[in-house]
């Protein structure tokens, strides 16, 4: 009996000395307002058309730069209607949905009128094509029947487009709800790999197949695997809304948003790491220098709607985080939707936030 009650105390002490090693080796990160933020908001950019909805912005979902140094933009069609959710069925030839601007600001070209219901997910790839993906899962929005010219309901699919707005390539079955190796349930992000292989993050909420997990295909668009169910486990997802692959190490970083972390994957599928020090991510970015941006936001009962939002700025392989910039909006003016739903920085830091809640792109530039 003694020997048994040794025993039993022996593991009890071994199992406490565990949880305090471990919890001892749990890094420390700062609040988000007790980062710097090295940051200037550049103001009167970009250049939007009179003629462009009055030169005010609708829902700006995603934003990225190309190899030149131009900024291309994904958003709703000049349209804040439904709120957070806004539609581009029937918004007409004078709303386009992809804008791409030169570095100070000038629009160059627009085009995608009547490829888009629900805009969501957008990239460049290496050679200058665009990736855009379309989440609506409707048969008909505000009234509005979500068919195309050839009578198919828009949706449930990647795009690939040339920069000229020239369909490519499909992913997904437009208008058809899955979670097959061709098929999506609001796919909400796409990133390609420097070698062409295509990754899609699938399952934006709420959607009919509970679909949370991330699917890679070949540069041919061949199907090659998926990974991720929906749930909190490492490796798993509830709403994984935005994806991007880069870094030194070529990464594949995923914004769960519902899960509140960012989850970091080998291109295999491989778990590697899950942050939730970004709070709740909405879009993710990485640089070649291993910088991460993420759009997000914190629970803070000081702040408006107690929620503090803004861009995390930190290391992409390690997870440390190095800065803050506090949205400027006021939260008060916000219907629904998020701020830096996308983010996109180019070779020298500058950083681009489309934001989805407040009606509006920015860009900053480092000040130190």
């Amino acid at each position: 009996m003694v020997r048994r009650g040794f025993t039993l105390a022996a593991v009890l002490t071994a199992v406490v000395a565990f949880a305090g090693a471990s919890r001892a080796q749990e890094t420390p990160y700062p609040k988000p307002t007790d980062l710097p933020n090295p940051y200037r908001l550049v103001q009167g950019w970009p250049t939007l058309p009179k003629s462009m909805n009055g030169g005010h912005w609708g829902e700006v979902i995603r934003v990225h730069v190309d190899s030149k140094g131009n900024i291309w933009v994904f958003h709703r069609c000049f349209n804040v209607v439904p709120p957070g959710n806004a539609t581009c069925i029937n918004r007409g030839d004078a709303n386009p949905p992809i804008l791409e601007f030169d570095p100070s600001g000038q629009l160059l070209k627009s085009f995608g009128v009547g490829l888009f219901a629900y805009p969501h997910g957008f990239t460049i790839d290496p050679d200058g094509n665009l990736w855009a993906s379309d989440v609506n899962d409707q048969e008909t929005v505000l009234g509005m029947s979500a068919k195309n010219t050839a009578g198919v309901i828009m949706g449930q699919e990647v795009l690939k487009l040339s920069p000229e707005g020239k369909v490519l390539m499909t992913l997904g079955k437009e208008g058809v709800a899955g979670d097959g190796p061709d098929t999506f349930d609001r796919p909400t992000g796409v990133a390609i790999a420097p070698n062409g292989d295509i990754f899609v993050a699938d399952g934006h909420y709420p959607n009919k197949h509970d679909s949370a997990r991330v699917v890679k295909f070949s540069k041919d668009g061949r199907f090659i695997k998926s990974w991720g169910n929906k749930g909190a486990e490492p490796g798993n997802f509830d709403e994984p809304h935005d994806i991007f692959v880069g870094g030194s190490e070529n990464r594949v970083y995923v914004a769960d948003r519902r899960n509140r972390r960012i989850q970091v994957f080998n291109q295999d599928g491989n778990f590697i790491a899950a942050w939730k020090q970004f709070g709740q991510p909405s879009s993710v970015f990485v640089g070649k220098d291993d910088t991460i941006y993420v759009g997000a936001s914190f629970p803070d009962p000081k702040a408006k709607k107690g929620e503090l939002r803004g861009i995390v700025i930190g290391n992409a392989k390690d997870g440390s985080l190095k800065a803050f910039i506090p949205d400027p909006a006021d939260l008060d003016r916000v219907i629904n939707g998020t701020s830096a739903s996308g983010i996109a920085a180019d070779d020298k830091g500058t950083i681009y936030a489309a934001d989805v809640g407040t009606h509006n792109l920015r860009k900053y530039v480092k000040v130190n």
